[in-house]
């Protein structure tokens, strides 16, 4: 059996400790130097940047987050033993981990720890994946000659040397294929290097619950169950033709890979999904004024990610969140793809006039969704309010990077008008 120690790099046919440096950092598997398709996912990333840059909170528990009515960003790993979780609501967290250190997020700066780390990750291979800040699929096929070594220990070196030079941890998964690689570097967390070979794929996946798929959300598994799949492994005894009749295609996509195939491609060139941004309040907010208010500085950040990203979208999406933590989403495709706050406010406030009748919400979001290359599209531009709008605020993008973020203070939507409601 293959071997790897994740401390000195050497390689051969031991199991539990390294013969050369001792360490029991070992990882072992059969087909270990014959797989390319990993999945590197950032240890409690926003959390771990935060402790890097206050190391008295090192041994405490973070949690990042919105305050007292928000909702847990991430948490470090301290907190996670209390039961806290990504997604939660902060009172709760509160009250499952009292002594934590609660810190709001930073989302410039882990946009910036964000590029370094892909940088390292792009020095080795040029099929990258990003899938959000933390986390990228990398297609290491062929590399060997280039690196000196298989990709398990390039992977290994990555690992390293994010931790050296970024301060962080980072776990790696590998495997034939992205959905095996992306389960993989799940399965030991944090500082985690997990194997899956495609000889055991289908005996590791049957005992797993249906909802470890990809795409398989909450409804879905009420539906597969209500037929009789509670695990991965009832998918992979089903009936293709069967499924395929009740889901259809995604049907056909549920068998490959409870059966462990997945013929993507790591596709660095693949569309981002979207890009949002949102708030929760410290008090519910019913007024429109009042709603409208926060909605304005949320669309000027996500407008200014796109632009930063070279990217437009062709829908705008509102989010909203009950008293009682459902959500409402609404969304407007647009005539022509926008990277303006001026084109996402207008559009979002009339999406929000249809829901704000009086009743108390919780939080607000603003995105874009189905992006696309603002420059396959930049003639469109240049088409009356939104060509102005766009030149406008790319001068003031330029002033904010010159001289800081609050040289330009706009108004509402940069210049909406206010309804009567104000």
């Amino acid at each position: 059996m293959s071997a790897l120690c994740r401390d000195c790099f050497r390689r051969g046919a031991f199991e539990r400790r390294c013969p050369a440096c001792g360490s029991p950092r070992i990882v072992a598997h059969e087909e270990l130097e014959r797989l390319s398709i990993a999945h590197m996912d950032c240890d409690a990333f926003y959390a771990s940047v935060e402790k890097r840059d206050r190391p008295e909170f090192r041994d405490q528990a973070v949690i990042v987050g919105g305050g007292k009515r928000g909702v847990v960003t991430t948490c470090c790993y301290i907190a996670r033993i209390s039961g806290v979780r990504s997604a939660m609501p902060m009172f709760k967290a509160r009250q499952l981990c009292p002594q934590a250190v609660i810190l709001k997020p930073d989302f410039a700066k882990y946009r910036t720890e964000s590029r370094r780390i892909m940088e390292l990750v792009r020095d080795l291979t040029p099929l990258v994946q990003p899938l959000s800040l933390d986390e990228a699929w990398m297609d290491l096929s062929g590399t060997e000659r280039l690196h000196g070594a298989p990709p398990a220990e390039t992977l290994a070196r990555l690992q390293a040397k994010i931790e050296a030079e970024i301060g962080i941890t980072v776990s790696i998964g590998l495997a034939p294929n992205k959905f095996l690689a992306k389960i993989a570097s799940d399965l030991d967390k944090p500082r985690g290097f997990s194997v899956i070979g495609a000889a055991e794929a289908q005996s590791f996946l049957a005992g797993k619950p249906v909802g470890i798929i990809p795409g398989v959300g909450p409804a879905m598994v009420k539906s597969l169950e209500g037929a009789g799949l509670f695990k991965v492994g009832d998918i992979a005894r089903a009936d293709r033709k069967a499924l395929a009749q009740r889901l259809g295609a995604g049907g056909l996509r549920l068998y490959d890979l409870a059966h462990g195939r997945d013929a993507r491609a790591v596709n660095p060139n693949e569309e981002r999904k979207g890009i949002s941004a949102e708030t929760t309040f410290n008090e519910d907010l019913s007024k429109v004024s009042d709603l409208e208010d926060r909605l304005a500085p949320l669309c000027e950040r996500v407008a200014r990610q796109a632009r930063a990203g070279g990217v437009a979208g062709r829908v705008v999406t509102l989010k909203l969140r009950k008293t009682d933590f459902k959500i409402i989403t609404r969304r407007r495709a647009l005539p022509v793809p926008t990277q303006t706050a001026k084109t996402l406010f207008a559009t979002a406030r009339e999406l929000l006039a249809r829901e704000a009748d009086g009743r108390p919400w919780r939080l607000i979001g603003v995105g874009m969704a189905e992006l696309i290359d603002a420059a396959a599209v930049e003639h469109d531009f240049f088409a009356g309010a939104e060509q102005k709008a766009l030149v406008e605020e790319r001068a003031v993008d330029k002033l904010r990077a010159r001289f800081g973020p609050g040289v330009v203070t706009s108004g509402r939507a940069l210049g909406s008008k206010r309804t009567n409601d104000d």
